[in-house]
């Protein structure tokens, strides 16, 4: 099997533990200096190295006590990169209906991920999973 193709087996192996919410589990696809960018200005926005993404990942899949479904709709390799168009579904603890849409941009090197890249409605994430609230604007400095 060639480097792409198990790039792609990789990548959807990563989607079966998604569907876990075992963050340890997801965690261990990631290579020690490995890290997952969310993309947007929302509460859980930024950039997470592997430790960290062990507590991040199950945290936020905690909150769907009946799961989080994910749905690959296309998945794209090229060298060391998978691009996939997905989607997810599932009920937060909350009560409210979560569906979102998303591009992830996967970077392998050596069968561990280097770099996660997560594109999808940040709307959606501010409404559901952080219940409304928004990051607080940076301060630029004191005004005259």
């Amino acid at each position: 099997m060639n480097n792409i193709e198990t790039n792609k087996q990789l990548t959807r192996a990563f989607f079966e533990a998604l569907q876990t919410g075992d963050g340890h589990q997801i965690a261990d696809f990631y290579a020690d200096n490995g890290r997952v960018v969310t993309m947007g200005n929302t509460l859980i926005s930024g950039s997470h190295e592997k430790e960290e993404i062990r507590q991040f990942a199950a945290g936020v899949l905690e909150a769907f006590p009946n799961g989080l479904v994910f749905s690959v709709h296309t998945l794209t390799a090229e060298n060391d990169r998978v691009a996939v168009e997905a989607s997810s579904r599932g009920i937060h603890s909350s009560g409210l209906p979560y569906e979102n849409h998303y591009h992830f941009l996967f970077t392998w090197r050596d069968g561990k991920l280097m770099e996660l890249k997560e594109y999808m409605d940040t709307e959606v994430i501010t409404d559901v999973l952080c219940a409304g609230h928004r990051p607080q604007p940076a301060t630029t400095g004191e005004h005259a």
